[in-house]
């Protein structure tokens, strides 16, 4: 079983956030226990940006097992397509920005599902990609 991790996962474990640390952290260890853990050029590059260093945020990641996975032509075109037909198909895109897209389509692409708290976006855009909500597994 491969996942594919969001951004918002990566940061609420990085970042110790308060609300949200203790469920992701929670669900990326479920989800390595099930198989890979990988994030797309999107994600790593937004991750690394919190990060002093290039150097702690390689040993971070490498410690967590989640490998780097870049983005097939085929999902990026997808993501440039969705993108599109949300921004010109008369209705609102709801502020979000092609990065969500091409998190979303190489997921779809690459994995077999995505670890992600944004699920509401992704199920109205990317139907039929399996999605898992860390505040949704269950605490062990």
């Amino acid at each position: 079983m491969i996942t594919a991790v969001d951004t918002n996962v990566l940061l609420d474990v990085f970042l110790n956030d308060p609300t949200f640390c203790p469920g992701s952290a929670n669900a990326l260890r479920k989800c390595l226990a099930e198989g890979a853990l990988i994030a797309c050029d999107v994600v790593w590059a937004e991750t690394m940006a919190v990060f002093p260093t290039d150097r702690q945020f390689e040993a971070v990641m490498s410690e967590l097992q989640i490998t780097f996975s870049p983005m097939p032509e085929k999902a990026a075109a997808r993501a440039g397509r969705l993108w599109r037909s949300a921004r010109s198909g008369g209705t609102s895109r709801g502020g979000r920005v092609i990065a969500d897209f091409l998190v979303a389509a190489h997921a779809a692409e690459c994995a077999d599902r995505l670890l992600t708290r944004d699920r509401g976006f992704y199920r109205s855009h990317f139907k039929g990609l399996s999605l898992v909500d860390p505040l949704r597994l269950a605490l062990s």
